[in-house]
């Protein structure tokens, strides 16, 4: 092994701790990816988990100026290493080989880095706001993994299941709006959900977006048999757990939503998991 692959291959198992230490749910749907497509959908997550830790994390309130400062420093430090082929920051080092292969290019990095930076500095969106975060901070990162999955398998149908990839990213990012819609609050002093007075939360506005999520996750299940063989029961597996907790939020009161966070029980969870494998079939 040359110097480059082994700092290569450093870099990827930096981005796959980080993911094993974040994520238990996105941890065993990823184990369900053929390799290597596993590890590159790893670094892909990782970089976004890094940006996470800057604008949600502990220090983000304490300093915001800082926190603006260190995803500036990020963001830059990931153009580099897209141009250069290298970062001293590990999980960078790793994000940067993955996009290089596939073509993560701008178009998918600059509006997740955008934000990301929303995140520091808008507090309740508008329709128009909330629609432009939703496709920088989830759709695109749908899109970058479906360049992996498509780009392993020497495919080049992009266009033809990029809407079903950005949709899923939103599904998934706006079941989280419900999830930690008291957490992003009270913790962190922001309202996604345009012109909701949490005072005022009700079933309606619950029932409002979950409205959206189906049909996100509907758009979402009709190119899943397309995918490839490497990446289809992961994606399946992701799905059907976001779709479970879809059905848990739809049962809890919305005024419940404020005190407590729907989870997926881990048996609940393995018998997805189990679902998604007998439906499409994997290998390591």
């Amino acid at each position: 092994m040359s110097d480059q692959d082994l700092y290569d291959a450093v870099a990827q198992d930096a981005a796959s701790a980080v993911i094993r230490g974040y994520s238990t749910s996105f941890g065993w749907a990823c184990r369900m990816l053929h390799r290597p497509v596993r590890a590159h959908v790893r670094d892909v997550y990782a970089l976004v988990r890094l940006a996470d830790e800057i604008v949600d994390g502990p220090y983000s309130s304490v300093d915001p100026e800082r926190s603006a400062r260190l995803l500036d420093d990020l963001e830059e430090e990931t153009r580099t290493a897209r141009r250069t082929g290298y970062s001293t920051n590990l999980v960078v080092h790793a994000f940067a080989l993955t996009a290089r292969r596939f073509g993560i290019g701008d178009d998918l990095v600059d509006p997740f880095f955008a934000s990301m930076r929303a995140d520091l500095t808008v507090r309740e969106h508008t329709p128009s706001s909330l629609e432009t975060y939703v496709h920088g901070s989830a759709e695109v990162v749908g899109l970058m993994c479906l360049r992996v999955f498509l780009g392993s398998a020497g495919r080049d149908d992009y266009d033809d299941l990029a809407d079903g990839a950005r949709r899923l990213g939103a599904a998934f990012q706006k079941i989280n709006f419900l999830r930690d819609i008291a957490a992003d609050h009270d913790e962190l002093g922001r309202v996604y959900l345009p012109g909701v007075d949490l005072d005022d939360l009700d079933d309606t506005h619950r029932d409002a977006l979950l409205a959206e999520i189906d049909a996100d996750l509907a758009a979402a299940a009709a190119v899943i048999p397309s995918l490839p063989a490497n990446s289809r029961a992961a994606v399946r597996a992701a799905h059907g757990l976001f779709g479970e907790l879809t059905e848990r939020l739809r049962s809890t009161p919305a005024r419940e939503l404020l005190r407590t966070r729907v989870r997926v029980p881990g048996a609940v969870k393995a018998r997805i998991l189990a679902s998604a494998l007998a439906t499409s079939g994997v290998r390591s």
